[in-house]
């Protein structure tokens, strides 16, 4: 993987230089208005929030299309989640509307051309080609999400309709992956089509969300999010298009996926009670770990799939954060999760901020801001991954979504705005013991 990082910062080098960020008073004013006694939060959070604005852009076609950083390509997911603390300011603000809007309405276009693809060009072409759960269910709850905050439904177009056709006939063949599906990766195992699965209920994924290859392809965290998205799916599909058929399925969907969850989901572990496991197979095998990228389970409350004194995600996280997780590192300057897409015990800034999204204590929020600003390699932005002992030694000198999250974390743990969420899982069923 380091192979990788090195590509990333090559193709900096070669790319030009930004586009000129989009102007968004609405935006521009939060970041000058805000003050604080720590001049380094200050510095963070004013470049953290601006960040998006500096990578998106509007295309020829009307939509706006917002690139990861320093790779010239949109992922659906970093791009739902780099638009997300947009969300806070659209309810008055017009023109950061428009620009949601037409997010949206350029992701429905690319759901279209390949629901299998995670990542696309500014021209429509497929970057890559690595089916990944998580990104079918992105754009559904970014769309549910702007629905909810600014009470403008207008997003729901008749495109917009065709994506979420397109999501879910996908979702339906995946949930039987070895009989329905020809997808196929160079990156699988077994010529392309991946390990055994047993039938479970659940929704096959090739990758996990950091781009890497699945061991196992039922991944616990994204379908979770899949239950989320499911549940926007059918209340768009219900309350706006008013198509009872469309919401039915969707909604038959989520349970089958739920019930999946928590027969072959949860893993009884001695010390822990039990834990969600990070992949499964429907056939008896898991893997207890967890991943830096959203959707994880660590965030399972964040994404809306429980909260976060559930008895199964409160052993889960106490897992998640030990030293008997094999990704969880520690270090001298900090502490947290990493992932195998990049060096071996580097943390995640992605998955320090979902610490402190989750934590329940000021005094582990303010623990996880004061890692965070330590992380900081002195160009007051935050990276895809970084050395726990040498924070100067970073990958991804230019990624978009981790500094989103973080705006989003200031916002909501510290200067009291109201987290927005991303769906309505309040009927779901959960095992008991």
């Amino acid at each position: 993987m380091r192979v990788a990082a090195a590509l990333a910062s090559l193709i900096l080098v070669l790319l030009p230089l930004r586009a000129p960020s989009l102007e968004l008073q609405s935006i521009a004013r939060a970041a000058a208005d805000y003050k604080n006694s720590n001049p380094r939060l200050e510095q963070m959070f004013r470049s953290a929030l601006l960040d998006t604005g500096k990578l998106a852009e509007y295309a020829p076609d009307g939509t706006a299309y917002i690139k990861t950083g320093d790779i010239p390509a949109e992922w659906l997911r970093d791009a739902s989640a780099q638009a997300r603390p947009y969300l806070f300011f659209a309810k008055d603000d017009p023109d950061t509307r428009s620009l949601l809007r037409a997010i949206i309405a350029r992701m429905s276009k690319y759901l279209q051309v390949d629901p299998y693809a995670n990542a696309f060009t500014i021209d429509y072409r497929v970057w890559e080609q690595k089916f990944e759960l998580d990104s079918l269910a992105y754009p559904v709850t970014l769309a549910w999400s702007y629905w909810k905050t600014t009470g403008d439904a207008s997003v729901f177009t008749p495109d917009y309709q065709k994506a979420l056709d397109a999501i879910l006939a996908t979702m339906q063949r995946e949930q039987d992956h070895p009989r329905n599906s020809r997808y196929a990766h160079k990156e699988l195992s077994n010529d392309g089509k991946g390990r055994p699965t047993g039938y479970t209920g659940m929704i096959w994924t090739g990758f996990r969300p950091s781009d890497d290859a699945c061991y196992y392809n039922f991944l616990i965290p994204s379908e979770m999010f899949a239950v989320v998205a499911l549940g926007d799916m059918a209340e768009i599909e219900r309350d706006v298009y008013h198509n009872v058929i469309k919401a039915n399925e969707a909604k038959s969907l989520r349970d089958e996926v739920q019930r999946g969850i928590q027969t072959y989901g949860l893993v009884l572990v001695p010390k822990y009670g039990y834990i969600y496991a990070y992949e499964v197979d429907g056939l008896g095998h898991a893997i207890l770990t967890d991943d830096a990228n959203i959707p994880s389970l660590l965030s399972a409350p964040y994404i809306g799939y429980t909260v976060s004194n559930d008895r199964y995600y409160d052993n889960t996280r106490k897992f998640l954060l030990s030293q008997d997780n094999p990704s969880f590192y520690q270090g001298s300057v900090a502490r947290g999760i990493g992932s195998w897409h990049t060096p071996d015990h580097w943390i995640w800034p992605l998955a320090l901020i979902m610490q402190g999204l989750t934590a329940t204590t000021d005094t582990e929020k303010q623990d996880v801001l004061g890692q965070l600003l330590a992380s900081d390699p002195g160009d007051h932005l935050l990276h895809e991954s970084f050395d726990p002992n040498d924070p100067k030694r970073f990958t991804r000198p230019d990624f978009g979504w981790p500094n989103a999250l973080f705006s989003e974390f200031v916002m909501t743990q510290f200067q009291g705005v109201n987290e927005i969420p991303m769906g309505d899982t309040s009927d779901l069923e959960f095992r008991s013991e």
